[in-house]
């Protein structure tokens, strides 16, 4: 028998499930595209990337409005089979009501997951307050638990992203973030062996997403015996396609030279991959 497509309710069952125990890639694809390439792969999870959104669309990270992003996230859902978590930024709004009506906006798109972050997108004073980050937290875990508490909530601190590398300050945030109501927490700019454990001790029992950057960091079995629950890539997929179209696209216009495409897959390849795609997807969505 041919299984149907999941549902919103199974994706979701699915994500909280891979947060209870292990440690699972959680790759950040940019487009529908990139997203049905991952799941060909068997990642059990995928999340949005602001960037990679954002560069696709010729604009710059954290630029876009909040109705560009919820349409983004309909078509990463409708786009997989598999829960997305979603790169919510600082949830799209100035005040605590604000958050909690941006957070259900994005609930209805069909996410199993999504990120607060506590940056304020002022360079002169990018963290909002703990008090004022801790409400508008709370206000996120209030307009998830109003729509059935299914979707999880991520609590990021931001504080090595902003200029403000204080391994105390951000495990005192998760902390916080924990206490009102997150589900999981992240502190994006964590690297070093030190740091992961650090604050896996300090968020415990709540689990952790790790960000990896570039090559060379941590591998996946490193990061499951610091006990990391699960792992993301950020915007840097993303980077690593515009860095290969960068080079060619350069050669080309600078040398008029074509080594850059040496590494291209083939058009014939990627025909028959979303041509096979797009028949499994037909015949689920007949069942």
């Amino acid at each position: 028998m041919t299984p149907s497509r999941p549902s919103v309710a199974d994706k979701r069952r699915v994500f909280r499930q891979l947060h209870e125990a292990g440690c699972f890639a959680i790759p950040n694809p940019w487009d529908i595209g990139s997203a049905r390439f991952l799941q060909s792969l068997g990642f059990k999870a995928l999340a949005t990337t602001s960037s990679g959104f954002a560069w696709s669309q010729g604009r710059p990270d954290a630029s876009g409005s909040r109705d560009v992003a919820l349409a983004h996230l309909h078509e990463m859902v409708a786009g997989t089979d598999l829960p997305i978590n979603a790169d919510f930024e600082n949830g799209y709004a100035l005040d605590a009501a604000g958050v909690a009506e941006s957070v259900r906006l994005a609930i209805e798109t069909g996410v199993a997951g999504l990120s607060i972050e506590d940056s304020t997108g002022d360079a002169a004073s990018p963290l909002y307050s703990i008090d004022t980050a801790v409400e508008r937290m709370r206000a996120a875990r209030n307009a998830i638990d109003k729509a059935g508490g299914d979707t999880l909530l991520v609590g990021r601190a931001e504080c090595f992203l902003v200029g403000r590398p204080d391994l105390d300050e951000t495990i005192a945030r998760l902390r916080a973030y924990a206490q009102a109501g997150a589900d999981c927490l992240y502190a994006p700019g964590v690297r070093t062996r030190e740091q992961i454990a650090a604050v896996v001790a300090g968020a415990a029992p709540k689990p952790v997403n790790v960000l990896v950057w570039s090559a060379g960091e941590l591998t996946m079995a490193d990061m499951a015996l610091l006990g990391v629950r699960r792992v993301s890539v950020g915007g840097a997929l993303a980077r690593t396609a515009w860095g290969a179209f960068m080079r060619a696209a350069r050669l080309i216009a600078e040398q008029g030279e074509f080594d850059g495409l040496a590494d291209a897959a083939s058009g014939a390849e990627l025909d028959a991959f979303f041509r096979d795609d797009l028949e499994k997807r037909n015949v689920m969505s007949a069942v």
